[in-house]
């Protein structure tokens, strides 16, 4: 990430042609929300002074508590390649300041600090991500909303002809790069109009805000050649599902705490503890990294997304795999989370569930080196691998019940999610879906 000071971004501003600047932060639900102001008021943005009105933001405050600050981070200052046509836009990511000056405790990057906080008082420097996202493309009708059609029948790393996508996916990269991406990867994926894009890990704040700026691109780029581009995490029956899997990984200055040369598999003890954390508290965090009624629909056996609680240095199929390098590079992969999940809170609970095992000195059961998907019911039980959460309702009431994870919310964001999502999920019991009438309607 850039270094930046006031003087640098006016400079750039002027020099580079930019007319609107867009102050953006994320809302509780992972919504991106943006004020956007003309360069007449960019001294003020700079100076802190940027107010809006809070109580129309999802989960943020009450009509009476509304007046919310917009504090902007420096180096996250970028300009939209895109907008070059109709007068650059450049963009500001803002933590949320209450009028007083603290951080606001409804702000999900705010959020992330304080748990960060917690991280650093055990002795760490840096907790790192590097996330893989997937997505889908559609085709978009003449009035340009989202259609159902596939923009392509490819498969796992197909080329064009066979990938219509590519070309959507290259300037995808190409954008990104412009704005200081480190791109590693990019492919289709395996489902038809399923693709992934990797990029650089980095740290918490950094990486986060890399998920947020990733999704806004590719939903811009995507439009541009009349598709849409969805981060849910299911939207068609009988394939696979769209991920994110979030490599972790934690640092003391430029120490990987998590390699051990001497230990078996190369882990260290502090890796196998954050790793038991995870596993403690999967069940009730997957209300946070699985936040959708449909995030649901795809953690189920047989699409390669994991739904039991178990690790493996190899098998793919539990909730765990540790990649082979090491060294720097040692890391623990989390395969159970989605891209519809707020990455800011994703992290935030993922961190502090580490965390908790490490402060405890928690041990990991053995991995699970078969695959857990042919396991049947007595063979499951035998090996002590519990399941994830079946529903949202389901990972909601393990949500409840976990401190921990209820902790590295804070009350106010624990509160307001927990409503917004048992409101979704009453919404969805209570509505009725298509199956129902095709299974119903005529033999009833």
């Amino acid at each position: 990430m850039a270094k930046y000071t006031k003087e640098d971004i006016k400079q750039i501003v002027k020099d580079k042609g930019v007319k609107y600047i867009r102050l953006q932060f994320t809302d509780i639900l992972g919504t991106i929300k943006n004020v956007e102001i003309p360069l007449s008021q960019l001294d003020k943005a700079l100076d802190n002074k940027m107010m809006f009105d809070g109580s129309s933001i999802e989960g943020f405050v009450r009509i009476e508590e509304s007046d919310m600050y917009l504090q902007p981070d420096l180096d996250t200052f970028v300009i939209f390649p895109w907008t070059a046509e109709k007068g650059k836009v450049a963009r500001l990511i803002c933590d949320i300041v209450n009028p007083d000056g603290t951080p606001f405790a409804g702000d999900p990057r705010s959020n992330l600090k304080r748990v960060l906080g917690n991280m650093e008082e055990l002795g760490f420097t840096s907790f790192n991500l590097g996330p893989e996202p997937e997505f889908f493309l559609f085709k978009l009708d003449e009035k340009g909303n989202p259609t159902l059609e596939l923009n392509d029948d490819g498969g796992y790393f197909d080329l064009a002809p066979t990938d219509l996508g590519e070309n959507c996916r290259r300037d995808i990269v190409l954008e990104l790069e412009e704005m200081g991406f480190e791109i590693e990867a990019s492919h289709h994926e395996v489902a038809p109009g399923q693709h992934e894009i990797d990029f650089k890990y980095a740290n918490a704040i950094e990486a986060c805000d890399n998920i947020q700026t990733f999704k806004l691109v590719v939903k811009t780029i995507a439009r541009k050649h009349g598709l849409h581009a969805t981060f849910m995490p299911k939207p068609l029956f009988g394939v696979n599902g769209s991920g994110m899997h979030s490599n972790l990984s934690l640092f003391k200055g430029n120490q990987n705490v998590f390699w051990d040369e001497n230990a078996e598999l190369e882990l260290s003890d502090t890796a196998r503890a954050f790793m038991a954390g995870i596993m403690k508290h999967a069940k009730a965090f997957t209300a946070v990294t699985n936040p959708l009624v449909n995030s649901y629909k795809r953690l189920v056996p047989g699409y390669e997304a994991p739904c039991y609680i178990a690790w493996s240095a190899r098998n793919r199929s539990p909730l765990i795999r540790i990649p082979a390098s090491r060294g720097l590079s040692t890391r623990v992969e989390l395969r159970s989370v989605d891209p519809a999940a707020n990455p800011y809170l994703a992290l935030a609970v993922l961190l502090e569930a580490g965390l908790d095992g490490i402060r405890n000195g928690l041990t990991p059961p053995p991995p699970v080196d078969r695959n857990i998907y042919v396991m049947n019911a007595a063979e499951l039980k035998e090996t002590g691998i519990e399941s994830l959460p079946g529903s949202l309702l389901e990972a909601l009431q393990e949500l409840e019940k976990d401190e921990v994870i209820k902790g590295a919310l804070g009350e106010h964001i624990y509160s307001n999610f927990k409503e917004a999502k048992e409101i979704e999920y009453d919404m969805f019991r209570t509505v009725v879906h298509p199956w129902e009438r095709d299974q119903y309607l005529k033999m009833y």
